[in-house]
């Protein structure tokens, strides 16, 4: 049972928690499937993406720019289309079209009158600067993959973020949508962890890789169905 008053940081991953990028990422994708007469759904659309994209950052980093592209092409590889490169640049710069979560902005602005709050995050600095504004508050810390040069699930990331931050994985509490990303490496940390289930009531994994042989590695001590619900437990709402 988690005592809320044991931590004094809330880390957060973004992309999945926050900011709705399966709705984001569907809604890039779309008008590029059907200008190659691609006839595949969302929910397959976005496990072939989930795939890709967690093959491409095991590899040597790169910016999550072209992790982006690269995703793209070989999405197009797979389904026999090559996009050209109007398409491969605006589905990059769709990262700043991509929503917020209905509840975020007010759920951290709630949990920040309790905590400082910090951004974990799978993204470039510079597109992470295109979603803040949606999100409706100032966060205490920023933690990109491209200043850890490495992708969650390394565990370099949280390293990075333990640094930057100066307090032990005790008083920090992560919070996030991804088991594959956020909730396997932080609990192979120590770290207790909150898990926002947005695809609650969903079948599939989504976007996020599924994690079914780490299941009992990825356990949280805790799950909500949105940030709210998060806000409201501890007692801030």
């Amino acid at each position: 049972m988690l005592n809320f008053d044991d931590f004094e940081v809330l880390t957060f991953d973004c992309y999945g928690t926050l900011i709705d990028w399966e709705t984001g990422i569907w809604q890039a994708l779309s008008p590029i499937f059907a200008n190659h007469h691609v006839t595949l759904g969302r929910e397959p659309a976005l496990e072939q993406y989930a795939a890709l994209e967690a093959a491409i950052e095991r590899g040597p980093y790169l910016e999550y720019k072209q992790v982006l592209r690269r995703v793209l092409v070989r999405l197009g590889h797979r389904l026999m289309f090559t996009p050209n490169a109007a398409e491969l640049a605006g589905f990059v710069q769709s990262v700043g079209d991509w929503p917020a979560f209905d509840d975020s902005a007010a759920a951290l602005r709630a949990l920040q009158r309790k905590y400082k709050l910090a951004i974990l995050s799978n993204i470039d600095d510079d597109l992470f600067a295109l979603s803040a504004p949606k999100l409706g508050v100032t966060f205490d810390f920023i933690i990109t993959a491209q200043q850890a040069r490495s992708y969650k699930p390394s565990l370099n990331n949280f390293h990075t973020a333990f640094k930057r931050i100066g307090l032990p994985p005790a008083k920090i509490l992560h919070v996030a949508q991804s088991l594959f990303h956020d909730h396997v490496p932080a609990k192979a940390l120590g770290m207790s962890t909150v898990w926002v289930n947005r695809r609650h009531g969903q079948a599939g994994s989504g976007a996020t890789p599924p994690v079914a042989a780490q299941a009992a590695a990825a356990t949280p001590d805790l799950e909500v169905p949105d940030l709210q619900t998060l806000a409201k437990t501890i007692g801030l709402t």
